[in-house]
């Protein structure tokens, strides 16, 4: 395809889509309500995905047309990982054969997508409504209004983005099992985000289109699965697949073959490379009949569904037997040190982040929504959080409130506020009051020429010292800045010092900082620990 954009775009943009499909795969994966867990449906699908990149990635610079769909379908066979992995080879199969001799425009978006409906359905012997190939059909015909009207690229990728998410939302009409539990189909949702993704990367839109927080809460409810237990002639045991490589199998032998060892049986590749699934209790003989018939066979898993089933539905009940709070919290810090710390001393949910990596809202919502608790309490712990957090408190279903704290250490004080007994608005008040009066100091380097709090010159790769904000201290090493960063502080006057270790400043050399701070502080108590946060060789605060 070409039209304004070139293939570096499309690969960026398949890239991209990859990424955001990965990052979100546990949400996807919550959808899940079928009894036979056969894997997860976004990990499967965002494992196909990242084969594809991998395989991409491994082109020469400047490859076009025909290389890059064979990179992409070939990926995507060897890559497919479970149902919603195989069936997502096969559309990305389907619209790389489409897209052959075409441009980017809405002509070719909806050749595109015929040959990924047709690819993709037969694939499938028993096709089902309400699920990903639904998903893709009413996306397809998104694409043929689109060219009906000749649409822009940009309009029309849109109006398949639009559609997706649409298809998705009606997919509990037409399954019962997913209206049953109040969800959407993993297997669209997924897609519709991998459409989405794409078309903001290759077109440069700002955000999904999608309704995230619509969504985020279809996926909220406890799904409860019944264990089934009697496995003898109403299942099949073991999830099975491998890859073919064969020059002459017979197709339509292997086809007829299949279902009779099981169901939920797919072979799809071409001469010499097959992908092949199939739910079955007897693998053995299922890889028997192919190599019987000349073929080699690579990539074997097998995965017993049996216990894959009982696990789920013991996480499952050990998720519904843990004892619901009154009052819970989420925190956002950044290293293992800290959120460990962090969930010592109560917090549920740790979300990573901080300075130069601030989560998002809908990241701190999710955390909120994960916590097992009537209320919660978000502890930001870096002032450009702060208002993300408030936006999380304001679109949250659970009451929900903002204890500002600007460091990891104001958070330790503020939890040492929390008072079990209290409500949500006495423990913000009590908490917010516990870490007023802590003094925070972080040591860093610059990464530009500047000027500290008095005025004299900082040059970049300088160690400066921040006390709340403000640059106090200016040196060449570590152990000196933090020296006169904590007579800045007031340290000689306080009672407590918490010091955390940075994750590039070794054990080594923290205890010698620790030891020349007691020297020089003899009266304070230093409550040393590894925090390993990024950037910040020392975090620490006095009270």
């Amino acid at each position: 395809m070409s039209e304004s954009y070139t293939s570096n775009d499309l690969l960026n943009a398949i890239a991209a889509a990859s990424k955001t499909l990965s990052e979100r795969k546990d949400e996807i994966n919550r959808l899940n309500v079928f009894p036979v867990p056969d894997g997860d449906t976004g990990t499967n699908m965002s494992l196909t995905l990242e084969t594809v990149v991998e395989n991409l990635a491994k082109l020469p610079i400047g490859a076009e047309g025909a290389e890059i769909r064979k990179a992409i379908t070939t990926g995507a066979l060897m890559g497919a990982r479970g149902n919603s992995g195989v069936i997502t080879s096969q559309i990305l199969r389907g619209l790389c054969e489409g897209s052959v001799g075409q441009k980017l425009d809405a002509a070719g978006i909806d050749a595109a997508f015929s040959s990924a409906v047709e690819v993709a359905f037969q694939a499938v012997r028993k096709p089902v409504e309400g699920t990903i190939l639904t998903v893709l059909r009413d996306s397809a015909a998104a694409a043929k209004r689109a060219r009906k009207k000749k649409l822009l690229p940009e309009e029309a990728l849109s109006s398949v983005v639009e559609e997706a998410y649409a298809s998705v939302q009606r997919t509990p009409d037409l399954l019962p099992v997913l209206k049953e539990n109040g969800v959407v189909d993993a297997g669209g949702f997924g897609l519709a985000i991998f459409f989405d993704a794409f078309a903001s990367a290759l077109t440069g839109r700002e955000g999904p289109l999608g309704d995230e927080l619509a969504f985020a809460r279809s996926a909220a409810p406890k799904v409860e699965i019944e264990q089934i237990n009697d496995w003898e002639g109403s299942a099949y045991r073991y999830c099975t697949e491998f890859l073919v490589h064969s020059d002459d199998v017979d197709t339509d032998a292997a086809k007829e073959f299949l279902p009779t060892m099981g169901d939920c049986d797919l072979m799809v590749g071409m001469h010499p490379n097959f992908k092949v699934h199939v739910h079955t209790n007897r693998p053995d003989e299922v890889l028997g009949w192919f190599l019987d018939h000349g073929a080699q066979i690579s990539e074997v898993h097998i995965h017993n569904m049996q216990l894959q089933s009982a696990a789920r539905t013991d996480a499952l009940a050990a998720e519904e037997a843990a004892e619901r709070k009154p009052l819970g919290f989420v925190a956002v810090a950044a290293g293992e040190g800290n959120a460990r710390i962090l969930e010592s001393l109560g917090v549920d949910v740790v979300v990573s982040g901080g300075q130069t990596m601030n989560p998002s809202t809908k990241d701190l919502l999710d955390a909120v929504g994960a916590v097992n608790a009537d209320a919660v309490i978000i502890l930001p712990n870096n002032k450009n959080i702060i208002m993300a957090a408030q936006s999380a408190c304001d679109l949250s279903d659970t009451p929900c409130a903002v204890v500002p704290t600007k460091s990891v250490p104001e958070a330790f004080a503020a939890l040492f506020g929390f008072d079990e007994g209290a409500g949500l608005e006495e423990n913000v008040e009590s908490m917010t009051e516990a870490y007023a009066e802590v003094r925070t100091g972080e040591v860093t380097r610059a990464i530009k020429d500047s000027k500290d709090a008095h005025d004299n010159p900082i040059k970049e790769g300088d160690v400066i010292g921040i006390a709340d904000g403000s640059i106090e201290a200016v040196g060449s090493s570590v152990d000196d800045v933090v020296l006169s960063l904590l007579a800045a502080m007031g340290a000689e006057e306080a009672d407590t010092l918490t010091i955390l270790a940075g994750e590039d400043l070794s054990d080594g050399a923290f205890e010698g900082l620790v030891e020349r701070i007691e020297g020089a502080f003899g009266e304070l108590e230093v409550d040393a620990h590894r925090g390993d946060q990024p950037l910040y060789p020392v975090v620490m605060s006095v009270e």
